[in-house]
């Protein structure tokens, strides 16, 4: 989407079955300038998801649950920014949730105060795309930042903003060994009791979109006992 969302008044969906909260985000976004549409199911939810800046996803929902509705999004190559809703914070089920495609999570019951400030950061990050042109040339790849894809050859592969924050991380790294629980506290915000070894989902990811062989990797390898390490001549 081309509008510019900085200024404060984004359209941002509420896919969230229970009735009362969703009515009271409602009415607190739009408060705050928002224009907000309500879907009750995941089916009604990714009907109404195209319009969206930025998508507040409760995980329970009747029929498709939330992590079936981001990985359809995904799938789609609908790039908004999505704030996923939890029933509790175990970890499984927020990176369950990351690995479905979500951008943020918040457990339930939560401050109204912190919501707000999680969406605000998050239409900040969507603004990549207004951006200046930002991104990091090697080997024939070029990862572009201000439209969240990585070009090689021909070929144009979209990111989502999670694996983008993830990739520039490790980018500014370049040479570097990052342990992971440093990607999982500066990229995501996780506390350190959380399973590190799921990271291990996304540096798959990233591998299949950089390497000509993610089996035997040659800019994004492991270092055992550590995390990874991101190692590539900038051209």
């Amino acid at each position: 989407m081309s509008r510019d969302v900085s200024r404060g008044a984004s359209r941002i969906l509420v896919i969230e079955d229970e009735q009362h909260l969703a009515q009271g985000l409602r009415f607190n976004l739009e408060a705050e300038g928002h224009e907000v549409e309500v879907a009750g199911t995941g089916e009604r939810g990714l009907e109404l998801a195209p319009a969206a800046d930025l998508i507040v996803l409760d995980v329970m929902l009747p029929g498709k649950d939330g992590f079936a509705v981001a990985r359809e999004l995904r799938a789609a190559r609908h790039y908004m920014p999505i704030l996923m809703l939890t029933a509790r914070g175990a970890a499984e089920d927020v990176l369950r949730g990351f690995a479905a495609g979500a951008d943020d999570y918040l457990a339930k019951p939560f401050e109204l105060s912190i919501l707000l400030a999680r969406i605000g950061g998050l239409l900040r990050r969507r603004q990549w795309h207004a951006a200046p042109a930002e991104g990091f040339d090697f080997d024939g790849r070029h990862v572009d930042f201000a439209n969240l894809e990585i070009r090689v050859g021909e070929r144009r592969l979209p990111l989502t903003l999670m694996e983008a924050n993830l990739l520039r991380y490790l980018i500014q790294h370049n040479g570097q060994a990052v342990a992971r629980k440093a990607m999982l506290s500066e990229v995501w915000g996780l506390t350190e009791a959380t399973d590190t070894r799921a990271i291990d989902n996304f540096v798959v990811r990233l591998r299949k979109y950089i390497e000509d062989d993610p089996a035997r990797p040659r800019y994004l390898t492991t270092v055992r006992g550590v995390g990874y390490r991101f190692t590539a001549p900038r051209e």
